[in-house]
């Protein structure tokens, strides 16, 4: 792997030609697993592979200059062996990126710039396998004609501006418009001076947070425009999105499938358990599965003390290993006081389907001498389906005594316990997974 040179002072040279840098040092941590994103398998192929792939086979691009993690060496190695070697030979020695997408697309320029610069060079995540022809055209088109151009893609959903008061809550600040708002994908495509000047400027002024090259022209000055990109140009952030381009691609859907693609997405069947215990306090009424009960006495809690949603909470963390429900919500913050535990149960759901995983079945017993749940029995079914989003069918509630035995049989306080099955893809299937997961353990 190259160093990542010194830059040369003054202005970038001008040049011909369009040339492409790769953005592949990126760690993708939200994806889980013991290997970035990049290099997972999709449809029989890595991910970087089907990038790298799309790129080359377009007359119009000349060079392609990878940016890598230090030691993921090995890891792009077998990337490039994948390959047809006529599309190999666009493919430059890869640079070591920086510890910020920002530093990388330099390093990325720097290179390019260190033998014949380009005239147009576009910027494309690797991570986003699915850039097509007509879209790179449009790119590279729109780049000669603006000098400084981003694809993006209406914003069909509306979006709000908001303040965060708990962890998944946020206090609407603002409603732009949408029409106005577009999602802005790679490639992304510049007149290659500008562009090389204003990453030398920013880092000279110890700027290095610009998530994307197109923010970066923006304060420096260049005109940006934006073109149409492509809804179907997603990037895999999320464990779910590199599941739907393992079946996208396994189908041969993808412009460039791989000979005998096989999907390597397979789930595993996850169990988690939890339990809860509140003791009773004055009051009138006790919650349970996000159900008001009436009761001759309450709970002593610090949130509103659902002892039914608080252990499935802690049931689904647990399948996820992920913590309990104290690490992510802490009694010692008062902002949960007398907080509904409605959203204590959301929010574990949506870590389970972050990591691409799907709810089977919630199973809660309740431990109480009173209230007796019988008469409320499916509307607790119903309120637990609703948050979790699952179908009724798939959440079981049960009440038992302890035959007057211990502080439940005493009366003293009522206990939930629960257990929820979930499917959580593999994080690691054969293949190029486990062989880039050991090289670079070893590196």
């Amino acid at each position: 792997m190259s160093a990542t040179g010194t830059p040369a002072t003054g202005s970038a040279p001008a040049g011909s030609g369009v040339a492409a840098v790769v953005v592949a040092a990126g760690r993708g941590i939200r994806i889980g697993g013991g290997t970035p994103k990049q290099y997972r398998r999709v449809g029989g192929q890595a991910v970087l592979t089907r990038t790298l792939a799309a790129l080359a086979a377009q007359d119009a691009i000349d060079r392609i200059q990878p940016v890598i993690a230090a030691d993921a060496a090995d890891f792009f190695q077998t990337c490039l062996e994948e390959l047809d070697s006529g599309l190999r030979r666009k493919i430059a020695e890869p640079v070591e990126g920086g510890a910020t997408r920002q530093r990388s697309v330099r390093a990325g320029l720097e290179a390019l710039a260190s033998g014949a610069a380009p005239e147009i060079v576009l910027v494309h995540d690797a991570a986003r396998p699915y850039v097509d022809a007509p879209l790179i055209a449009r790119a590279i088109a729109a780049g000669r004609d603006h000098g400084a151009a981003v694809p993006g893609v209406p914003v069909t959903d509306t979006v709000k501006r908001v303040v965060d008061i708990a962890p998944g809550i946020g206090r609407v600040h603002e409603t732009p418009p949408r029409e106005h708002l577009r999602a802005v994908q790679t490639p992304q495509a510049f007149v290659f001076g500008p562009l090389l000047n204003a990453h030398r400027d920013a880092a000279a002024q110890a700027l290095d947070g610009f998530t994307d090259d197109g923010a970066l022209a923006e304060w420096a000055g260049l005109p940006v425009v934006v073109f149409a990109g492509d809804i179907a140009n997603r990037k895999i952030t999320q464990p779910a999105d590199l599941i739907e381009a393992d079946r996208t691609f396994a189908a041969g859907s993808a412009e460039n499938p791989a000979p005998g693609a096989r999907t390597m997405t397979s789930y595993v069947t996850r169990l988690g358990t939890g339990f809860d215990v509140h003791a009773f306090t004055t009051g009138d009424h006790v919650w349970l599965g996000g159900v008001k009960i009436p009761a001759d006495r309450g709970v002593l809690a610090h949130s509103d003390g659902d002892v039914a949603l608080h252990a499935l909470t802690d049931a689904l963390l647990g399948a996820i290993a992920d913590g309990d429900i104290g690490t992510h919500f802490p009694p010692s913050e008062e902002r949960w006081r007398g907080a509904s535990s409605d959203q204590f149960l959301a929010h574990a759901c949506e870590l389970v389907r972050a990591r691409g995983g799907r709810i089977d079945h919630l199973d809660i017993t309740v431990l109480a001498e009173a209230p007796r749940i019988a008469q409320h029995r499916e509307e607790i079914r119903a309120r637990i389906a609703a948050i979790a989003g699952v179908p009724l069918s798939a959440v079981s509630i049960k009440a038992t005594t302890t035959e007057k035995l211990g502080f439940v049989g005493r009366a003293e306080g009522l206990a939930a316990q629960a257990a929820a099955t979930v499917r959580l893809p593999e994080e690691d299937g054969p293949g190029l997974d486990a062989q880039a997961e050991t090289a670079m353990r070893q590196g």
